[in-house]
């Protein structure tokens, strides 16, 4: 992996996820990360996670970053939405394992987290794995090249 002053990342939330977002942008920023984009939400205000959802996976697809970080309430709704994009792969972790095998063996580009079910300090955990995590490659490869449908 890059280090994280080269990484480039969006993060999308919806109101259930938009506090522990705000502890992620933090510890990202802290980490060096510069291009950090924030598609929202903005507060905690009842909203729909797919509107926040298909905006980072516009970020992904227009190259302008390489990753995501998806957060709700329980990070399903926003990981299905994100998937509905070709380019997107993204995987709700629970545990510092689960993040890392999505990376090493999925290849994953969005880490989804399900705000209401982990602590801070386990999110920030995985995020810092998920992050610093390469791609095996070999036969994980073949195996994430026949996901895309186009």
């Amino acid at each position: 992996m890059k280090p994280f002053n080269e990484l480039r990342i969006a993060l999308a939330s919806d109101h259930a996820g938009y506090q522990l977002k705000q502890k992620v942008t933090d510890f990202l920023h802290r980490k060096g990360v510069k291009t950090l984009i924030d598609v929202g939400c903005f507060s905690t205000e009842s909203c729909d996670y797919p509107d926040y959802a298909h905006a980072l996976a516009v970020e992904l697809e227009s190259g302008r970053v390489e990753y995501g970080i998806t957060i709700c309430s329980t990070g399903n709704g926003i990981c299905i939405t994100a998937n509905k994009h070709q380019q997107c792969r993204a995987a709700l972790c629970w545990d510092v394992r689960i993040a890392e095998l999505a990376r090493q063996h999925n290849n994953a580009n969005i880490l989804g987290l399900p705000a209401n079910f982990v602590s801070e300090e386990l999110a920030l955990q995985m995020v810092e794995t998920f992050f610093t995590t390469d791609f095996e490659g070999g036969r994980h490869e073949r195996r994430v090249n026949k996901i895309a449908l186009a």
